[in-house]
């Protein structure tokens, strides 16, 4: 096996990692998790204390 074919499996590995976690970030079932996540800079506003 030559060099070249280990480097296009690492490529081609690669890009289906990153094609796995775009789908998972994108599927539905993880909108209420990411929700949840963008309201967390907001959890500790100065006027939230009473």
């Amino acid at each position: 096996m030559n060099p070249y074919h280990l480097h296009s499996a690492a490529t081609v590995l690669g890009f289906v990692f990153f094609i796995g976690v775009v789908a998972w970030a994108w599927s539905g079932r993880r909108r209420a998790d990411f929700q949840e996540a963008e309201q967390l800079p907001f959890a500790d506003e100065p006027g939230d204390r009473p």
